[in-house]
């Protein structure tokens, strides 16, 4: 039987239920702040229940009924695997035992590279930026890579201006040849669209449209020449299942989930 989908929906509620179902059962994960914790979590609560959800904080195997603001948040205690240290995860995620790695960033290029450091001169910048943290670690060292942030033009430049975390860097085979040889970016899921890469070149393609959104509308707002396949698909919407999860389960309050309607 076909789940039912769901009529009404938010932009970030397409975007948490696409990153959700990236996440298979049993695979570790590394999870930031927002997006990537309704998505964890709507996992969890769906198709993957043995997924094993770790966060910088040192928290291992989260299980938390209550919604966390941030990594750090004691809400994740609850139920979870183990309490350890920030070097005991990231020791876990540089030894390849993480499958399943989240990112934002300012901005990304045609080939994944994120930029989280500074707008402009990097000595005299517009706008400066975070930076890194633990970044670099999951970009380099996740088997699998998923980016999610908001689709506009400003932020996908063909050339990210100073790269915090390396996606396939220049294309080809030039992440291996810079000592990287494992994981990379998979995915890039924003509020319009669904990005790969070709598996050659390692541009980025493009693989689906959210409902409503048109193929010109996501080239409008990409810096770059997306490769286009020859159909584009539609993004599955979020079923109805899926949304009473993430707004009655996840996200009850409504911390994350804006209710901004799509379109």
């Amino acid at each position: 039987m076909v789940p039912e989908p769901a009529e009404e929906y938010t932009s970030i509620e397409i975007m948490a239920t696409t990153a959700a179902r990236q996440i298979h059962d049993q695979e570790v994960v590394f999870v930031g702040t927002g997006l990537p914790m309704l998505a964890s979590m709507l996992a969890l609560n769906t198709h993957a229940p043995r997924a094993v959800i770790m966060y910088e904080s040192g928290y291992i195997g989260c299980r938390n009924m209550d919604t966390a603001r941030i990594i750090g948040d004691i809400r994740l205690m609850y139920n979870l695997t183990q309490v350890t240290t920030m070097v005991d995860v990231l020791g876990l995620l540089q030894s390849g035992k993480v499958d399943v790695g989240f990112l934002g960033g300012a901005e990304v290029d045609q080939y994944g590279n994120i930029n989280a450091t500074v707008i402009g001169d990097y000595n005299h910048p517009r706008v400066r930026l975070p930076g890194s943290g633990g970044a670099v670690d999951i970009a380099t060292n996740a088997r699998r890579l998923l980016i999610i942030l908001n689709h506009e033009k400003r932020r996908f430049p063909e050339k990210v201006g100073y790269v915090t975390s390396p996606g396939w860097l220049e294309g080809g085979d030039s992440r291996e040849k810079a000592g990287l040889p494992r994981g990379g970016p998979a995915k890039v899921i924003t509020d319009l669209a669904v990005m790969g890469f070709d598996e050659q070149t390692k541009r980025m393609r493009l693989e689906s449209v959210h409902p409503g959104v048109s193929v010109s509308k996501v080239r409008d707002e990409t810096g770059f020449e997306l490769i286009l396949p020859d159909k584009v698909a539609i993004t599955t919407p979020p079923t109805k299942e899926e949304l009473r999860i993430l707004r009655e389960v996840v996200d009850p309050t409504g911390f994350f989930l804006v209710r901004r309607m799509k379109g």
